[in-house]
C-alpha cells in the first residue's frame, strides 16, 4: 500500500516538475524573443508536455492523433493559424487602425490577423496567462502536426503515401466535394491519424465554419505540410514576441486603461459615492434576473422562469435579449463596452432608478436614494489579468481635485472551475484559494456558505480551491494529490487567487477600500478533469450550466439587497 502511495505521490511530483519547467521556459523564450516550437529551443515545452499528459490533450503522448484535444485547441487559436510558418505574438500595436480585419478565436476574445499567408499575429492584451495558454496550446498543435508527418513520409527522399497524396488532391480541389468524395477523402484521412472512419466522420462537421466545410481536412493537411516541410527542407517554425510586448508587460497598461473608464462613468453619473458591490461574472445572468421577469411577462404566461432563463442563454433567441436589455436600460443599467484591449465590458445597474425588478429584489422605500446600492457587473477576466483589473479597479480615482475613493461594499466572483468531487452542474464554495506552483495561499470569508445554496436539485461542496497556471496543464496524478492531501482541494479554477491577492492588498495594506469588505466567491463546474470524458475537452456544458449560474446569481444579489435593507433597518 505505501508503495502504491509511493508511486502516486511520484507521479505528481513528476507532473508538477513539469509544469514547473514549462513556466520556466516559456519566461526564458519570451525574454530571449523568439523560438522554434519544434527546434531544440522548443524541445524543453514539448518534452515537458509530453511528460505531463494533460487531460484536456488526452492522447499527446501516443501515436494516434488526439482529435478532441485539436478541436479544443483550434476553438482557441484564430482561423488558418495552422497555415502559418511565423506566429508573432504582440502587444495592441495599432493593427486595428489598419486594412486587416480581425480574426477572434470562437472561443477566447482576443484580436489576430493574417499578415501575409505565411504570418499571423496574436495580440496580448491579457497578461503572461494569455501566453501561457497560446504557448501551450501551440505545442501541443506542433506535436500533432509532427505525429501526422510520421505517418505520411515513407522515406528521406520525401516520398509520402498514398493516404497522404488523396487527401491533398481533395484539400486542393477547386469544386466543393460530393459526400462520396468527402467520405473517400475522410477514409484517407482515418489512416493518416491512427484513427478509425466513425471517429472521424463524428468529430469533421465540429471543425466546420460558414463557407469552409470541409476546414477539418485543411487543418490535417496543413498541419501535416507544414511538418514535411520543417523535416524535408528546415523551414522551422517561429515564433516570435514583438519588442513592445515584451517591454509593456505586467505594467498594468490595459487595466489601468479599463479601470479609470470605468470609474469616470461613475463619476459622471454621481455614482462613486455610493455603496458599490462589484460582481465578476458573465454579462447577461445578473440583467436577466433582476429584469426578465417584468421585461418577459408575456413569456412567463406559458412557461416557468427556469425555462426563460434557458431561452435567454441559446444565442438564437437575439429578440429575448434585446427586450430585457431595453428593460434594464430604461431601469438604471448603464452599459460599458470596453476599448482599452482589456476584453472585459461592464454593466453599472443604478438601484435607486429600479422601478420594475424582479419582486425578490425591491428595497425598503424608507432608505435614501444617496444609500442605495450600485452594482457593477465586470465580465471575466483571464487569469494573472484578474490581478491586474481588480486591482486598478481599487485603487482611488485621481482627479485634479485629488484622489477620490470608493464606498466598495462588497466583492463577488462567480464563474466556471473544473470540480474534483463531482461533476457538471455541480456548486462549488471555496473557503481559502491556493496558488499553484507556489505556497502562496489566501484564506478568507466567504459570505456565501454551502447552506445557502442547497435545497435546490443541485450538489453543492465546500473546501480549498487551487488557482491553476493554465487548465490546460492539468493532469490526473496533481488534482489527486490536492484532493487526497490535507489540502482537501474540492476545485480549480484560474483567477480565484489572483483576485483574492488584489483584495487583500487594497484592503488590508493600501488602505484604498474599506478593511472589512464583504467577499463571496462560488463556481458551477464545467468539467471533472478527474473524469475520462468529462474534461474541457469532451465539450461545453451546454443547458446544464443554466440552472446553478442563476442560482448563484440569486444568492448574490439576495445579499446584496438584504444588506442594504437591514442596515437601513
Amino acid at each position: 500500500m505505501s508503495n502504491l502511495k509511493l508511486q502516486g505521490r511520484t507521479r505528481a511530483q513528476e507532473s508538477s516538475n513539469a509544469i514547473e519547467r514549462m513556466y520556466i521556459t516559456m519566461r526564458h523564450l519570451f525574454n530571449r524573443g523568439f523560438y522554434k516550437p519544434m527546434g531544440v529551443s522548443g524541445e524543453t515545452l514539448r518534452e515537458s508536455l509530453l511528460i505531463l499528459r494533460p487531460e484536456i490533450y488526452g492522447s499527446v503522448a501516443e501515436e494516434k492523433v488526439e482529435l478532441n484535444g485539436l478541436l479544443y485547441v483550434i476553438d482557441r487559436l484564430p482561423i488558418g493559424i495552422e497555415e502559418c510558418r511565423f506566429i508573432n505574438l504582440t502587444s495592441d500595436e495599432g493593427y486595428g487602425n489598419s486594412h486587416f480585419k480581425p480574426i477572434v478565436p470562437p472561443k477566447r476574445r482576443r484580436n489576430c490577423y493574417r499578415i501575409d499567408e505565411e504570418q499571423m499575429n496574436i495580440e496580448i492584451t491579457r497578461g503572461r496567462s494569455e501566453i501561457y495558454d497560446i504557448l501551450t496550446h501551440l505545442t501541443f498543435l506542433f506535436i500533432e502536426s509532427h505525429k501526422i508527418m510520421r505517418r505520411v513520409l515513407i522515406d528521406e527522399e520525401g516520398e509520402v503515401s498514398r493516404d497522404w497524396q488523396k487527401l491533398e488532391n481533395a484539400v486542393l480541389s477547386k469544386e466543393e466535394l460530393s459526400q462520396a468524395e468527402r467520405e473517400v477523402a475522410l477514409t484517407h484521412t482515418a489512416n493518416i491519424l491512427g484513427r478509425t472512419f466513425r471517429e472521424v466522420t463524428t468529430i469533421f462537421p465540429l471543425f466546420s465554419i460558414p463557407g469552409n466545410n470541409e476546414r477539418f481536412l485543411h487543418i490535417v493537411y496543413w498541419l501535416g505540410k507544414l511538418a514535411l516541410d520543417e523535416m524535408l527542407n528546415n523551414n522551422k517554425r517561429i515564433v516570435t514576441f514583438s519588442p513592445v510586448l515584451r517591454e509593456r508587460l505586467g505594467h498594468h497598461i490595459h487595466g489601468e486603461i479599463w479601470a479609470t473608464k470605468v470609474k469616470e462613468v461613475l463619476l459622471e453619473k454621481n455614482l462613486l459615492s455610493r455603496p458599490l458591490h462589484i460582481i465578476s461574472a458573465n454579462m447577461h445572468s445578473v440583467m436577466n434576473t433582476l429584469y426578465a421577469p417584468e421585461a418577459l411577462k408575456t413569456e412567463l404566461k406559458k412557461k416557468k422562469l427556469s425555462g426563460i432563463y434557458e431561452d435567454l442563454s441559446n444565442s438564437a433567441n437575439g429578440k429575448l435579449r434585446m427586450k430585457v436589455m431595453k428593460t434594464a436600460s430604461e431601469e438604471g443599467m448603464t452599459f460599458i463596452e470596453d476599448t482599452s484591449g482589456a476584453n472585459i465590458d461592464v454593466q453599472i445597474f443604478d438601484t435607486a432608478k429600479m422601478q420594475y425588478v424582479n419582486p425578490k429584489f425591491k428595497l425598503n422605500g424608507d432608505i435614501d436614494d444617496k444609500e442605495k446600492p450600485v452594482i457593477m457587473v465586470m465580465d471575466y477576466a483571464f487569469g494573472e489579468q484578474a490581478y491586474e483589473t481588480m486591482d486598478e479597479m481599487l485603487k482611488p480615482l485621481q482627479t485634479e481635485q485629488g484622489n477620490i475613493h470608493m464606498n466598495v461594499a462588497s466583492i463577488s466572483i462567480m464563474g466556471k472551475a473544473g470540480i474534483l468531487v463531482g461533476g457538471k452542474g455541480d456548486i462549488m464554495i471555496p473557503s481559502a484559494h491556493l496558488f499553484e506552483g507556489t505556497a502562496d495561499n489566501y484564506p478568507f470569508t466567504n459570505e456565501l456558505s454551502k447552506e445557502d445554496l442547497e435545497g435546490h436539485g443541485i450538489s453543492v461542496c465546500d473546501g480549498a480551491m487551487i488557482t491553476v497556471l493554465g487548465t490546460s496543464l492539468q493532469n490526473k496524478d496533481i488534482l489527486k494529490f490536492f484532493h487526497e492531501s490535507s489540502w482537501n482541494v474540492v476545485g480549480l479554477e484560474m483567477e480565484g487567487a489572483h483576485y483574492q491577492k488584489a483584495i487583500q492588498a487594497a484592503a488590508k495594506l493600501r488602505g484604498n477600500i474599506n478593511g472589512d469588505v464583504k467577499v463571496r466567491y462560488a463556481y458551477y463546474a464545467s468539467d471533472n478533469p478527474l473524469e475520462t470524458g468529462s474534461t474541457l475537452a469532451s465539450g461545453g456544458l451546454g443547458t446544464t450550466g443554466v440552472k446553478p449560474t442563476y442560482l448563484i446569481t440569486e444568492k448574490i444579489l439576495e445579499q446584496i439587497f438584504e444588506c442594504d435593507n437591514s442596515e437601513e433597518k
